[in-house]
C-alpha cells in the first residue's frame, strides 16, 4: 500500500461523500448534475489529464446509454403499448385471479428467474416493470397489503434479476470468469443454480416481506404508473375492485380496452425473451464464425431483441385498428416523456463509473485486496466487490478478480474453480449504490429517495452477495 493508493481510496470516500450530500442537503442538486460535478472532481482530484477525464465522461455517460439507455427507451414505448391495449391490466388479473396476496411475491420471484436467464438486469428489470406495477396498483388499491406493494413486489424481482446477471452462466460476467478459471460449464452451471435458488429466496421474497411494511411511503410517480398500466384510462376511470382471498371470484368495474389481448401482449414480452436465450445457447453450443451463431448473436443483443418485441406489439396494434397511427406516435412520444430523466441519471451514473475506473481508483482497491491472506474463493469475491463499487460495473468487478486469482487455482478446474466463478459473480453484486446505473434505475422507477433505495437496491444485492459467497463457501467443504 503506498501513499498513491491510500490517496486513491480518500478520494474515493470524499467522492461519495459529496455524491450523497449534493443530493440530500439543504442543496437538493439534481442527481444527474451531482454526479457529472462529482465525476469533474473526483478525477481532478486523482490526477487523470483534463483531455483524458472529459473523454472519460463522454465515454462513460454514451457506453452507459448506448447499454441501457436505448433499451430502456424501446421498453418504455413496449410498455406504453401494453397499457393502452389493456394488456397488462388483463395480465394482472389474470394472475390476481390465481393467487392470494401472500403468494404474489413467489410468483414474481418465478417469473424473473426465467426471464433473468436470458436477460441483463436492467432490460429484465424493464421487461417486467408494467407486470409488477399493474398488480401492485390493484394490491394498493385492494389495501390488504402491508406496506407498500412496489416494495414487495420489486424486491423479488431485483434478487431474482441480480442473482442470474452475475452468478450465472450464460452471462458474459460469469462466462468471462468461468473461461479464465478453467472451469467447466456443466458443473459451473450447477453449482450456480445450487447456490442461486437459496439466495434469490431469501434476499427475495423472505427480505421482501420484512422491508415492505417499513418502507410503506414507497409509491413510483403516478405518470409512470400510468405509462406502464393504464390506470386512469379504464372506460369509467374508476379503478379495479378485487377480492384475492382463497377461492375468490374476483373481478373488475373496468374491462380491458380491445388491443393486443394477453396472448399478443405475452407473445411480444418473450420475444425479447427467447431471442436472448437462442443468443446465449447459440453462443455456448456453436463454434465461433458459425453463421447461425453470428446471425443469433446479432438478433439476440438487447437492443435488437427489445426492437423486435416492440415492432411486434407495434404491428398487431395497428393491424387490429387500435387507434390510429397519429395516436400512436404521439403516444409514444409521451412514453419517453417521462423516462428522460431517469435516461440523463443512468449517463451520469455512467460517468462516475468511468471516471473511477480511468483514474486509478479501481487498480488501488485491487493492489490493496490483493496483498490480504485469505481463502481463494473469500479473496475472489472480495476483490470483485471492491472493484464492482469502484467502477460501478459488475462485468469489470468479474474479470478483474478474475485475473489476479486465476494464478491460484492453476488450470486444473473441478469443483474449487466452479464455487469461484459464482463467488467472484456473488462479489460483483454487493454493495451496489450511487455509481451503479441498476442502483439509479431501480431508484427512479419506484419514486424512491437515497435511503429507500439503499435500503432496497443495496441492501438486496449485498444480501445475494454475502448468501451466495455462503452457499460457495459451504460447498467448497466437498471440493
Amino acid at each position: 500500500m503506498t501513499s498513491h493508493t491510500w490517496k486513491l481510496l480518500l478520494i474515493l470516500a470524499v467522492a461519495i461523500a459529496a455524491l450523497i450530500y449534493l443530493i440530500n442537503s439543504r442543496l437538493r442538486i439534481h442527481p444527474f448534475v451531482a454526479l457529472i460535478v462529482v465525476s469533474v472532481a473526483t478525477g481532478v482530484a486523482a490526477g487523470e489529464p483534463v483531455s483524458k477525464l472529459i473523454e472519460s465522461i463522454e465515454d462513460g455517460a454514451g457506453g452507459t446509454l448506448g447499454d441501457v439507455g436505448l433499451t430502456l427507451a424501446l421498453g418504455a414505448m413496449l410498455g406504453r403499448l401494453l397499457s393502452d391495449s389493456g394488456a397488462t391490466d388483463a395480465i394482472a388479473h389474470a394472475i390476481l385471479d390465481r393467487s392470494t396476496p401472500r403468494r404474489l411475491p413467489w410468483l414474481v420471484t418465478a417469473a424473473a428467474f426465467v426471464i433473468g436467464i436470458p436477460m441483463f438486469f436492467e432490460v429484465g428489470l424493464i421487461v417486467l416493470l408494467p407486470l409488477i406495477f399493474s398488480v401492485a396498483r390493484r394490491l394498493e388499491d385492494q389495501g390488504d397489503t402491508k406496506g407498500s406493494p412496489y416494495v414487495l413486489l420489486g424486491v423479488p424481482a431485483i434478487a431474482a434479476l441480480s442473482t442470474l446477471h452475475g452468478m450465472l452462466p450464460p452471462h458474459p460476467g460469469p462466462l468471462t470468469a468461468m473461461t479464465g478459471l478453467h472451469a467447466e460449464l456443466g458443473l459451473t452451471l450447477g453449482v450456480g443454480i445450487v447456490c442461486a435458488i437459496p439466495t434469490v429466496v431469501l434476499a427475495g421474497p423472505v427480505y421482501a416481506r420484512w422491508i415492505a411494511p417499513r418502507l410503506p411511503e414507497v409509491r413510483p410517480d403516478a405518470a409512470l404508473v400510468a405509462q406502464f398500466t393504464g390506470a386512469g384510462r379504464g372506460t369509467d376511470d374508476r379503478p379495479a375492485a378485487l377480492s384475492t382471498g382463497p377461492g375468490a371470484q374476483s373481478r373488475t368495474d373496468v374491462e380491458p380496452r380491445a388491443g393486443l389481448g394477453i396472448g399478443l401482449a405475452v407473445t411480444a414480452v418473450l420475444i425479447p425473451v427467447g431471442l436472448m436465450l437462442l443468443r446465449t445457447l447459440a453462443e455456448t453450443v456453436l463454434d465461433e464464425g458459425h453463421a447461425l451463431r453470428s446471425a443469433l448473436t446479432f438478433v439476440g443483443e438487447p437492443l435488437v431483441a427489445m426492437l423486435a418485441g416492440f415492432l411486434f406489439a407495434l404491428g398487431v396494434t395497428l393491424w387490429r385498428g387500435n387507434g390510429t397511427g397519429e395516436q400512436t406516435r404521439t403516444s409514444m412520444t409521451d412514453s419517453l416523456k417521462s423516462i428522460a430523466a431517469i435516461l440523463l441519471i443512468i449517463g451520469g451514473g455512467g460517468a462516475f463509473k468511468q471516471v473511477l475506473q480511468d483514474s486509478g481508483i479501481g487498480d488501488a482497491i485491487a493492489s490493496a485486496a490483493k496483498g490480504a491472506h485469505l481463502n481463494v474463493i473469500v479473496l475472489g469475491w472480495l476483490i470483485a466487490l471492491l472493484l464492482s463499487l469502484t467502477t460501478g460495473s459488475a462485468t469489470v468487478g468479474i474479470v478483474s478478480a478474475t485475473g489476479i486469482v486465476a494464478p491460484l487455482v492453476g488450470t486444473g478446474g473441478g469443483l474449487e474453480a466452479s464455487l469461484l466463478v459464482v463467488a467472484i459473480g456473488a462479489g460483483s453484486l454487493g454493495l451496489n449504490y450511487v455509481n451503479h446505473a441498476g442502483f439509479w434505475l431501480v431508484k427512479e422507477s419506484f419514486g424512491m429517495d437515497l435511503t429507500q433505495a439503499t435500503r432496497t437496491q443495496t441492501v438486496v444485492q449485498t444480501l445475494v452477495s454475502v448468501i451466495g459467497l455462503g452457499m460457495a463457501l459451504l460447498l467448497s467443504v466437498f471440493a
